[in-house]
């Protein structure tokens, strides 16, 4: 009798202790719930800093400066802008290093807020992430060595070589326009040139915007056959971020009617 009143007793405990660590439960998640359900924007205002995805490797775009360790280039300088406008100075953006392979990745993670690095706005790329309004026209072309054979998208036959990036639209419209050739990836562009010029390749094939950074770098190689696709470039964002989506695209369009974005454009895009 005594043991199963005290086993009665006991289960009662037990279930009133469940009940309350339930209750605490609840409480907590709720309260991450709040936390989450914050929107972008106003944990980039709460944070007091933008945390944005950039290149490290693309002259003219996003290139880190070995004397200095500064990253430069046209998307540096666009979302400084976006930070000055955002949060009232340009020095509250903090720069993380994505590749065309990483920068989505990182994006859904929470590692970044959001990506200005040459992304080409996709109808595949958007059912992952939100994009912001046409900040900068590009367009694919190939890069030879001066005196190549290759003049254009014709010349790519079997057996010719063209290097590309991992994970950008380049390597697939590539396989689609010649699909003859061999197509071979690398992790960046740098490298991607770098193979170029060691002569692992033939061609290498990008945004027309980066590969004349390839050619300021050095005037051996050229730009050849025009343009064969339209790579409109977009800021993206997490999906379901509205509010800084708007806020991107409120910061572009003041650029644009103060004269900043033409600045910017005039300074690092000299050939485009």
């Amino acid at each position: 009798m005594f043991k199963s009143r005290t086993s009665k007793i006991a289960g009662v405990l037990l279930l009133s202790a469940s009940m309350l660590l339930s209750a605490c439960g609840k409480g907590d998640e709720k309260e991450a719930n709040g936390t989450a359900a914050k929107n972008a924007l106003e944990q980039i205002k709460e944070d007091g800093k933008i945390v944005i995805g950039v290149k490290y490797d693309t002259r003219l775009f996003g290139l880190k400066n070995p004397s200095s360790g500064e990253v430069e280039g046209f998307d540096i300088d666009i979302s400084k802008e976006l930070a000055k406008d955002i949060l009232g100075d340009e020095k509250k953006v903090e720069f993380k290093e994505v590749t065309s392979k990483t920068r989505i990745p990182m994006l859904n993670n929470g590692d970044i807020d959001a990506i200005v690095a040459t992304m080409t706005i996709s109808e595949e790329r958007k059912k992952e992430v939100d994009f912001s309004d046409v900040y900068f026209d590009a367009g694919q072309s190939l890069l030879v060595k001066k005196g190549s054979p290759i003049k254009g998208l014709d010349d790519l036959k079997k057996g010719t070589k063209v290097l590309a990036v991992k994970g950008s639209t380049s390597a697939i419209n590539i396989r689609e326009k010649a699909p003859e050739t061999t197509v071979l990836e690398f992790e960046n562009y740098t490298e991607a040139f770098t193979a170029l010029k060691s002569g692992q390749g033939d061609a290498l094939t990008t945004d027309d915007s980066i590969l004349y950074g390839m050619v300021d770098q050095d005037a051996n190689y050229q730009l050849v056959g025009g343009t064969f696709t339209e790579e409109p470039y977009g800021i993206a964002v997490k999906k379901g971020n509205k509010e800084l989506v708007d806020a991107i695209n409120s910061a572009l369009k003041k650029m644009k009617d103060n004269g900043k974005y033409d600045e910017i454009h005039k300074k690092w895009i000299k050939s485009n």
